[in-house]
């Protein structure tokens, strides 16, 4: 699911640039920000690029504990309760010219602030599995920037950071089943 999450992301972000900015190539990319050698991937060049930066588990729901899931025989089948995932995305845009990492990173951040939902009302190809993304800018401290770029053994590029709000996991195996009441009968003892 976090790939499907991402890719779509990309995918919808890429689409919006084109359009935005009457673009004929694709210029958004869900890629690491530095290659495990520390060296810049080539492909990031002249793109807008997405990564992965964190994943935290969603634990304020209180549906969570719901473990029986009504089947379409009237049974109960015994599952895992889905699990929510948060994730923090790194938006970050790189250019040789610096204006065009600012004008490409203002039309990313413009896409975020006009689509802080992603469903299949307003995306009618949403990858099966997925049933909405929320988008939150997240706001971070240049201190906070700076240990993450350093981190990353990266030099900074113009960026943001959005959390990516409950991709959710569930699994199709069940543990158990309990067969749901056919009818209820009243006897009294006379």
């Amino acid at each position: 699911m976090i790939s499907k999450a991402l890719q779509y992301t990309c995918d919808a972000l890429d689409q919006f640039l084109r359009n935005r900015l009457a673009l004929t190539e694709k210029k958004v990319l869900l890629n690491n920000v530095i290659d495990s050698n520390g060296a810049l991937p080539l492909a990031n060049h002249n793109n807008i690029v997405i990564s992965l930066i964190n994943i935290e588990k969603e634990t304020s729901r209180p549906y969570y504990h719901i473990r029986n899931q009504k089947m379409a025989n009237g049974s109960f089948s015994d599952t895992n309760p889905p699990e929510r995932y948060n994730l923090d995305i790194l938006v970050s845009s790189s250019f040789d010219d610096y204006s065009e990492s600012l004008k490409f990173l203002d039309a990313a951040i413009l896409f975020f602030q006009m689509n802080i939902l992603l469903d299949p009302t307003s995306f009618s190809n949403i990858p099966e599995g997925l049933s909405k993304l929320h988008f939150d800018n997240e706001k971070i401290t240049y201190h906070q920037m700076h240990s993450l770029w350093t981190a990353m053994g990266a030099k900074y590029q113009p960026s943001a950071i959005y959390k990516m709000r409950l991709v959710t996991f569930q699994g199709d195996e069940a543990s158990g089943f309990t067969p749901g009441v056919a009818n209820i009968s009243n006897h009294a003892e006379a």
